[in-house]
């Protein structure tokens, strides 16, 4: 039967490639969750540090008092000595990659700017980083140190004053231990204000403050859809985040250059992440997707029985082969898909990506793969999911800043404006605004 399950573009229905476009958008706001959800934040809101520690002891089954919630010094020693030396060395590479993209978004983005946009009227922006962030870094399927770099790396980078920590204990800990990889992570970063805390209870706090833990401005980071639905409900009380960071996805897209060994080993790569998980293989050769099939069976074999169901859910109910009649229809469905990380492996990858409009991120070539993103190559890998690609990108230091306008005009510059404003004014019906310009230049016309 194979891995894939094996479908012709051009002979979807509508409604099946509408299916496939929306992979399970209404889930993550659905009725049922948002409700739940909402009752989860309105208790901390009203309850704060008891809402917290309710919502650990019913959801995770961990009894904490208040004064447990943040991670202690010893802790985070423990950590460090527990985690082997070379996981060690490579959270430093990863960290260290990251800091570099992002330094060079800070040059290219981060800088304040000014010009004369005619004689006498100039306007710019000067840019500074938000107050505050809290950072949700997930657990409970595995550790993932990878998403608390590509988190609180690029918000350092950008200067955020006060960053918050907010991740769930390691599952089935009595006492809430945190992932000891995370947590030297932070450290690493120099981020001691960690909290132990449920994933949605978790961003309710940080978006209300509590007793314990601190309140932000803005709360980013990847999670389940509980996660994903508490970090949108909170933004209708002010708080920021990012849409949409949900389960995983990928697509790659290739032709008969490709090896089919190494197509197979990286489909597997975001594929292993969870049955919640899409990865899409778009190729216009059949030939190419039946040998990139049998391998699949070869390789998904080999991973443990959970990583195994997860991958053939990805490949098989989720995602799997779309076959193409060119690399650039290929892409034009990859375009409506807007995937989270697309790799394209062609015979001229340079041409099939300026026709790419919507990517989390591209790889290209097989060199260039997913698990080097993932981990140290220092692209953004906390990337928008479930096609908000379409508007939106993943995380950089960018995420972490503001602009504010300014503008400086001298006399000769308003007078050239002035008839203009006042068109517009009386158009509009505002007298105010055309007396503040009339009071300064009497004979100014209507």
């Amino acid at each position: 039967m194979g891995v894939l399950r094996k479908r012709t573009w051009n002979r979807l229905s509508a409604s099946e490639r509408s299916a496939l476009l929306g992979r399970g958008r209404e889930a993550i706001f659905g009725h049922e969750l948002q409700a739940s959800i909402g009752r989860i934040i309105a208790d901390v809101r009203e309850n704060g540090d008891d809402a917290v520690c309710r919502a650990l002891k019913d959801f995770d089954g961990i009894t904490l008092e208040p004064s447990q919630l943040r991670v202690t010094a010893s802790e985070f020693e423990a950590a460090r000595a527990t985690l082997d030396s070379g996981v060690t060395a490579a959270i430093r590479d990863m960290i260290d990659h990251i800091k570099r993209f992002n330094e060079q978004v800070m040059e290219r983005k981060g800088q304040d700017w000014w010009f004369e946009s005619e004689p006498g009227l100039f306007v710019g922006e000067k840019v500074t980083p938000i107050a505050s962030a809290g950072l949700f870094c997930p657990s409970g399927k595995a550790s993932y140190p990878s998403v608390m770099a590509q988190i609180g790396g690029p918000a350092v980078v950008a200067g955020v004053a006060r960053l918050v920590v907010i991740t769930p204990p390691i599952p089935g800990s009595s006492s809430g231990a945190v992932d000891p990889a995370t947590l030297v992570v932070a450290d690493e970063l120099g981020l001691r204000d960690v909290f132990r805390v449920n994933g949605p209870a978790g961003v309710a706090a940080v978006a209300f403050g509590t007793e314990t833990i601190p309140q932000v401005v803005k709360v980013v980071g990847p999670g389940s859809p509980a996660v994903t639905c508490a970090q949108v409900e909170v933004q209708r009380y002010g708080c920021a985040t990012m849409m949409v960071l949900g389960p995983t996805e990928a697509l790659i897209l290739a032709d008969d250059s490709a090896d089919p060994v190494r197509l197979a080993a990286d489909l597997l790569n975001e594929a292993e992440h969870g049955t919640d998980s899409t990865v899409l293989f778009i190729t216009p050769s059949g030939e190419l997707a039946d040998r990139v099939d049998r391998e699949l069976e070869k390789q998904i074999a080999l991973l443990p029985p959970q990583r195994a169901q997860a991958a053939a859910a990805a490949l098989g109910v989720n995602g799997g082969l779309l076959l193409v009649d060119s690399i650039e229809a290929g892409v034009e469905v990859a375009n409506a898909f807007g995937p989270e990380h697309m790799q394209i492996v062609t015979v001229d990858d340079s041409a099939a990506l300026a026709l790419v409009v919507n990517a989390g991120e591209v790889l290209l070539g097989q060199h260039t793969t997913l698990a080097a993103a993932n981990f140290v190559i220092g692209c953004p890998a906390s990337l928008p999911t479930n096609g908000f690609a379409n508007v939106s990108s993943g995380i950089t230091s960018e995420a972490f800043l503001k602009r504010t306008a300014i503008a400086q005009s001298n006399e000769a510059a308003m007078r050239r404006m002035a008839p203009s404003i006042l068109a517009l004014a009386d158009h509009e019906g505002f007298p105010a605004h055309a007396n503040s310009i009339r009071i300064r230049i009497p004979e100014a016309t209507k």
